[in-house]
């Protein structure tokens, strides 16, 4: 009897793992990216997965609840002609600071990892 894990599914799920917390990662750029015009929650929702990133709705409402606290967003109630007032988000002159350093970041490390999968290894 093999008591060792399958080492494709081993690695499906180690990867899959660090993806969740790249994406964490990501998600911060990509909200701060989306807000630069008022935006309310389903909007950046839409906009995300229109450019392809799974996230689920549970993950972006404490986000932006941090990131204005933080000062990178701002919010405002806005009425809304179908129903309730949307809390609409705004990228402050903070966010865009923080948002042109993360973009710095993410360019480097990407240029890193094409530069190291180029390179062959010893």
């Amino acid at each position: 009897m093999n008591t060792y894990p399958d080492p494709t599914e081993s690695a499906q799920n180690y990867a899959a793992d660090l993806t969740v917390q790249l994406k964490k990662g990501i998600l911060t750029q990509c909200v701060l990216l989306v807000a630069e015009q008022p935006v309310y929650t389903s909007e950046i929702l839409t906009k995300l997965e229109k450019a392809q990133l799974d996230i689920v709705e549970g993950t972006v409402y404490p986000l932006l609840s941090r990131l204005a606290r933080e000062g990178l967003l701002v919010h405002e109630w806005q009425e809304s002609p179908q129903g309730p007032p949307r809390k609409y988000y705004k990228i402050t002159d903070h966010g865009r600071a923080v948002r042109a350093q993360l973009k710095t970041s993410i360019h480097r490390l990407n240029k890193v990892i094409k530069q190291l999968e180029r390179k062959p290894q010893p």
